[in-house]
């Protein structure tokens, strides 16, 4: 109910200009914590040495990136089927953003899969499926503008992200299902985090760091679009006017 009450444009603006200051103070704040603990505080790994540092953008990212086509698909999800006019909004905002976070990742990855692996790229099952998730941001944000009607655009846009969610549970549990290359889960794990607290801090502040820059960033840019409709609709009155 309470998301419901924020799929009110006007609602979510005021929500906005409240929240956002606060959510960009917070990712300043964990963000430059998590660069010190990450890069002064925290020790090298034993077998990776300064390698491991990669970790603590590479892994917050990975994370984003899921989180935040969660949130397009969620969008997308709101404006089909309960047509609240935020939804499609939100999704295309988040897009963008999503897609940054995931070729973050993927570049980190590679920086770091080249010392460890010895090569910058496998066709590894969690590598493989995270530049599938990295296609489905691209085909999302050219599907928005591969139509002259942009509400169809916009349907078949919502479309492809809702059918591509199905890939978020393939990335999480890819290490589980297939033999990989990549480590299994070290952090979200029944029996407790499996990294020690030194290294688990920066990667937490870093991961937290990354989260309130996405809900500072994402409510930036859905104001400046609902401010932008809001222009083209006025434009379209006074040219109805005129005419």
């Amino acid at each position: 109910m309470v998301m419901h009450r924020f799929a009110n444009p006007a609602r979510f603006l005021r929500f906005a200009t409240v929240a956002m200051p606060w959510f960009a103070a917070a990712a300043i704040v964990c963000i430059a914590a998590g660069l010190w603990f990450a890069l002064v505080a925290s020790p090298a790994d034993y077998q990776q040495g300064e390698t491991v540092r990669i970790m603590y953008v590479h892994v917050p990212s990975a994370w984003m990136a899921l989180l935040v086509y969660t949130v397009v698909a969620g969008g997308s999800i709101s404006a089909l089927v309960w047509k609240h006019p935020l939804g499609e909004i939100v999704a295309r905002a988040a897009a963008p953003i999503g897609a940054a976070f995931t070729l973050i990742c993927l570049i980190t990855g590679s920086l770091w899969g080249k010392p460890m692996w010895g090569a910058w790229w496998v066709w590894d099952a969690r590598l493989t499926s995270v530049l599938v998730l990295f296609f489905l941001y691209l085909g999302y944000m050219a599907l928005l503008g591969a139509f002259d009607d942009p509400v169809r655009g916009g349907r078949a846009a919502s479309i492809l992200a809702i059918v591509g969610l199905v890939n978020v549970p393939i990335i999480k549990w890819s290490v589980d299902w297939w033999n990989t290359l990549h480590q299994p889960a070290s952090v979200a794990r029944m029996d407790g985090p499996a990294i020690h607290s030194s290294m688990l801090t920066p990667l937490l502040l870093m991961a937290a760091g990354f989260g309130f820059y996405f809900a500072a960033l994402l409510m930036l840019r859905v104001r400046a679009e609902i401010m932008t409709r809001r222009v083209r609709a006025l434009r379209l009155a006074a040219m109805e006017a005129e005419a």
